[in-house]
Formats: C-alpha cells, sequence, structure tokens
C-alpha cells in the first residue's frame, strides 16, 4: 500500500508541498468517511421498507355507521386508534402553516433532515450531551410515528434518517405533509387531523377556523399533556399563542386575522369528551351485525 506521507517528509517539504500533503490526507479521510457511512447506511437499509412503497401501504382508518344518505354519521367504531384518512387539498391552509410553524419551518427546504438536529441527536445519544430532542423534522416524525418504533436508540435515528431521505426523494412536499397529517397522534384516540377535527370540534377538518387550526396544531408534541381535557389548558393555550404569534411573524396570516384568533375562547367550543350515540338501537344492531359477519378485529 502507497504510504501518503511521512513525518519526515512533511518537515523537510516547503510550504507549497506541506499543503499539498495536507489536502491529499483530508482526502483520504474524506475517502474513508464517506466509505464509512455508505457502509453503515447499507447494512441498516437493507432490512428496512421500500419507501416507495409507504403511500400505498394499508392505513388503519375506523369504521363508520351512517344513515341512508351517508350524511349523518351516527357512530364510529374503533379500536386502539380512531383515524379517517382525507385529501391534501381537504387540509386547509391554517392546519399546514400552525403545524410547519411548530414543528419545521425549513419544511420545504430541508432534504428530510436538519444538520443542527442531527447533530444535537448524535451528541445526544454517543457523548451524552444536550437533552435528547434531536430537532426531527416532519419526515423524520412521520417515519418515527407512521414506520419505526419511538425507541431512542442510535441505531433506530440511522435507520429514521435513511427512510427520511427516501421518501423525500420519492415524494413531493406537499405529499409527505399530507400522508404526516393523516396520520400523527393528537391524543384521545385521535390519529390525522381530520379525526382531531371530528373528536374536538364536532366538524370536518377542511371546516377548521384559524384559531381551532392552532389549537390542533399544538397537540401532537405532547398530546396527553395538551390534552383540551386535561388539567395543563394553560399550557395548551400558551402554545396555541405562540403558534399564531409565528404565522403572523412569518406571514402565513395578517394582523387582524392573528388577532381574531387571540381574542377567541377556542377551548369553550370543545366538545364534550362524553360518547353519545346517535339512534342508538339501529348502531348497536349494525355493529352486532358487522362484528358477527367480519370479526371484532376486523370490524375495529
Amino acid at each position: 500500500m502507497k504510504k501518503i506521507f511521512s513525518i519526515a517528509d512533511f518537515k523537510k517539504a516547503s510550504k507549497e508541498e506541506r499543503w499539498k500533503m495536507l489536502l491529499r490526507l483530508f482526502g483520504y479521510g474524506a475517502a474513508v468517511f464517506a466509505i464509512l457511512v455508505i457502509g453503515i447506511f447499507a447494512y441498516f437499509a437493507k432490512d428496512l421498507p421500500n419507501a416507495g412503497g409507504i403511500s400505498k401501504r394499508v392505513v388503519t382508518e375506523s369504521t363508520k355507521i351512517y344513515d341512508r344518505t351517508c350524511n349523518q354519521l351516527f357512530y364510529y367504531i374503533h379500536g386502539e386508534e380512531k383515524r379517517t384518512q382525507i385529501k391534501f387539498e381537504d387540509m386547509p391552509e391554517s392546519v399546514r402553516y400552525a403545524t410547519i410553524v411548530l414543528e419545521d419551518q425549513s419544511f420545504y427546504s430541508h432534504p428530510g433532515f436538519d444538520v443542527r438536529g442531527l447533530a444535537s441527536a448524535v451528541l445526544s445519544n454517543v457523548v451524552k450531551v444536550g437533552g435528547g430532542r434531536g430537532g426531527s423534522t416532519i419526515t423524520q416524525q412521520f417515519v418515527k410515528n407512521s414506520i419505526l418504533t419511538d425507541e431512542r436508540s442510535l441505531s433506530r435515528k440511522v435507520k429514521e434518517l435513511i427512510l427520511a431521505i427516501e421518501i423525500e426523494l420519492k415524494f413531493s412536499k406537499n405529499e409527505i405533509l399530507a400522508m404526516y397529517l393523516n396520520e400523527i397522534p393528537y391524543g384521545s384516540n385521535a390519529y390525522g387531523i381530520e379525526a382531531a377535527a371530528q373528536t374536538f370540534f364536532g366538524k370536518h377538518a377542511s371546516e377548521l377556523t384559524l384559531d381551532e387550526a392552532t389549537l390542533l396544531a399544538s397537540l401532537p408534541q405532547a398530546p396527553s399533556y395538551y390534552s383540551p381535557y386535561g388539567s395543563h389548558t394553560d399550557a395548551l393555550r400558551g402554545r396555541q399563542m405562540h403558534a399564531i404569534d409565528l404565522m403572523e411573524k412569518l406571514g402565513y396570516i395578517n394582523k387582524e386575522q392573528a388577532d381574531a384568533a387571540r381574542n377567541t375562547d377556542v377551548l369553550a367550543k370543545i366538545k364534550a369528551s362524553s360518547e353519545n350515540i346517535s339512534a342508538p338501537h339501529f348502531v348497536m344492531y349494525v355493529k352486532e351485525y358487522l362484528e358477527q359477519k367480519y370479526g371484532k378485529q376486523t370490524l375495529e
């Protein structure tokens, strides 16, 4: 193997030759590092799902009982997750932008990961420096919540990074945001923005007002802690105000819209948490029939 140079050679060399030696050493080091990174990615990537098939996978949704017109929703039947998938066009801009300003302000410009967030995660997991949050992007959060487990380890972080990059290469930003908003947990068994809108406000996501959208966008960071039904509603309201402030500062809304949202008592609009069933006899008859025909697990 050819020697790069020795210490003796370096001492004898002129200033110009020393710079060339250092550049050569840097080049070899960069090549070794690149090979090491590619090797690590290849090792973890072999066991990961194909990113291209992620949008085609079957996502659990709730069974719903309607009247014959399909306009009156009588009852949700769900297991651990209450979820309804909707199209990106049915997600109002207020929901999209409130989510982006709180979770990932550089969403439309990064390649799936944030360099500073990645460095923070490495320092936290390897040398135990920092709080360990890691600054995950929306793409990484989607991977963590929908594809991988919530395990806190360096190997899972590497897998998350690989899938995030692959997803960014295969899908548009709007497609990624739609998948994220359809699957992120909002608390109270509500997964996805449509289920959250129905659970907390009794309306479709497309009908959400700015004050309602910013409140819901505040939940995913800590759904149990920020729950509108819990004891930390002041903290929830504070996070909602922060979302409104950021949206105004970044130009997503104007001052009049921001002031109107700030002055609305959005918590007074939250639905009661008790489960009321419309047409209970009809609903229980249909539920029993479906359970006998398809089984409890399929029904939920």
